[in-house]
Order: structure tokens, then sequence, then C-alpha cells
């Protein structure tokens, strides 16, 4: 006989006091239509609001709650990073707490893995976000798709499965300015879509304004791709071309139409400033990238954790520390 599969379900959690026990409830409902075992693994990312005390409640009245409370807030992507380090089962469902993903759409995701494939990506078919969120959201994966060298399916978030080897897999990727959706593309394995439509959230507010988002699609685009420094030596080619234009002209109308020269320093005051700005702006993308080599190469911890609480009880003290990984050597 063999045992059932185990199936971890890591549910990073900030500011979603109001969504907690529904998600609770419709994750419940769904997974007792399978054969199959689970454990719930929260993630509380600094939250201000009451969530730890509704996941602490909630470890209580279910045994198979486990809720991690990181030290401070370290962001979504660190979140899901902490939950999958603690996550057991032989598959790991990653969710977001908010309800716009729907836990009767994991479901499909763990038939799929059981048919044998190791990552099932949930790919949204339709979404309920505002006109701005969808324009911005489609045009960052038109601009990632050109920039990455690593083919990242579009209209996809963190919903996804993933098999237990590429969980042991991602445990290896010890970046900080991390992008998940990116780094399990490239990990590889037998991946599939699964279509869905993205409800509206339940309750609150979203966690990715959108400096957050700024912020989001700058590690994604400048984890995969090093184009944007290939870009500022086109752009340097194309302002001495057009230099070399402007020389030309000048010398041909001092040449061939003197009457016609305006004595004047508007011109090169306008260009002072073209260059000068382009520059600036071409410096920032490499201090960018170096930006990003000076927080690896500090090989601090990605994540501390405060105290892992299960059936209610903490289980770690205050002044311990959950497991940081580092770069490999």
């Amino acid at each position: 006989m063999t045992s059932r599969p185990l199936i971890s379900y890591v549910l990073p959690i900030y500011r979603e006091e109001g969504n907690i026990d529904l998600l609770h409830e419709r994750i419940s409902a769904a997974v007792a239509t399978i054969d199959v075992d689970v454990e719930l693994i929260f993630v509380n990312d600094g939250s201000p609001d009451g969530s730890l005390d509704r996941l602490i409640e909630l470890s209580r009245r279910d045994h198979r709650v486990t809720v991690i409370d990181l030290a401070r807030n370290f962001g979504h992507q660190v979140a899901v990073s902490a939950g999958i380090d603690h996550a057991r089962g032989d598959a790991i469902v990653i969710m977001d707490a908010d309800l716009q993903d729907p836990p009767e759409v994991s479901l499909e995701l763990i038939r799929e893995w059981q048919d044998g494939w190791d990552v099932v990506y949930a790919q949204r078919r339709t979404r309920k976000d505002g006109a701005f969120k969808r324009l911005s959201a489609s045009a960052f994966y038109r601009v990632l798709g050109v920039m990455s060298s690593v083919d990242i399916p579009r209209n996809t978030g963190d919903f996804r499965l993933i098999d237990r080897a590429v969980a042991d897999q991602l445990r290896r990727y010890g970046e900080h300015a991390r992008f998940l959706r990116g780094i399990i593309s490239e990990i590889g394995f037998k991946q599939k879509a699964v279509l869905f439509d993205r409800d509206a959230r339940h309750s609150g507010t979203t966690g990715y304004p959108l400096r957050k988002m700024i912020k989001f699609a700058v590690d994604g685009i400048t984890s995969f791709s090093a184009k944007p420094l290939q870009l500022i030596s086109r752009a340097g080619l194309v302002m001495s071309f057009l230099a070399l234009l402007g020389i030309l002209y000048v010398m041909g109308v001092r040449i061939f139409a003197p009457e016609r020269v305006v004595e004047g320093w508007t011109f090169i005051v306008t260009a002072v400033f073209l260059v000068g700005g382009l520059q600036l702006l071409l410096m920032g993308i490499i201090g960018t990238y170096v930006g990003r080599i000076y927080d690896e190469v500090k090989g601090r911890p990605l994540y501390g954790v405060q105290e892992v609480f299960r059936e209610g009880e903490p289980r770690l003290g205050r002044t311990a520390r959950g497991e940081a990984r580092r770069r490999d050597p």
C-alpha cells in the first residue's frame, strides 16, 4: 500500500486579516474532495494588523496549520521562499491570500502533478483588475519577453504547484532580489499551464502599489537579462552617429551657405543637456546592476524567523532565527 501524498500550501500574509478565515475555509473544502494529506503554511510577513493573532488562533483549531512569523517585513517573494523552505510536502502549492487565486483551481494543479508534471502554473485567462493594472501587467510581460534570456510565460503570477524536486533546486538559489516565476522557469523540469479566471480581491488592499510594482519589474528584468547593459553601447553609437551628422551639417553650412550661419548657443546648450541626460540615464542602469552585486556579495541571510507556531504554540523563541539561506560556495 502507498501512503497518500502530502501537499503543502504556502500562503504569504501581509495585511490579510479580513481574508484568512475565508481562505482557510475554501482551501479546506476544496482538498476534502481529493485523496491527499495537506499542510497549510502561513507566512506572516511582518503584518501590522491583526493577521498574526488570527493565524495563531487558526493553528489552535486546525493541526494542519503552521504559522511562520518573520522577524520583519521582508517582501512577498522572500516570504514565499521562507514557506517553501519549511514545507515538507511531496508537492507545494504557492498561493496569495487575497482570494484572487481561487483555491478550487489548486485541485487542477494537483491533478496535473499526479499525471506527471513537475511544475503546473496557473495562467490567467481573465482578470478582474482595473484598466491600469491590466495595461501595466501586459506591458511588463511584453518587455520581459523581449529582454529576458529565459522563457517566462505571460499572464502568470506565483500561483503554481512545484514538485519536491523543483523545490529542492529552488532552495539553492540564494539571490535577494527574487523573481520566483523567473527562477522556476529557469530551473526547468516538465512544466504545464492551467488556464483560470482570476477573481477580484476579497478584502483589504494590494500589497503591490505602483512603487513596488516598478521595483518588482526591475528585479524581473535585471535578474534574467543583461540587455539593458548592452543598450548602453548601442545608445553611445546612436549619439555618436547623430553627433557626426551634426558636424557634417555645420561644415556644409559653413562652406556652401555661410550667410545662413546663425551665431548663438541654443543648439549647443540643447545638445549638452541631451547628452548629459542620456549619460545619467545610462549610469543609472549601470548603478542598478552594481547595486544588485553589492547586495549579493554581502552574503547576508535571506530572512529571519521570529517564531513558528504549530497548534497555537510557539516552537521557536523570539531570539531564534529560522533557516537562512546563503549563496552556495
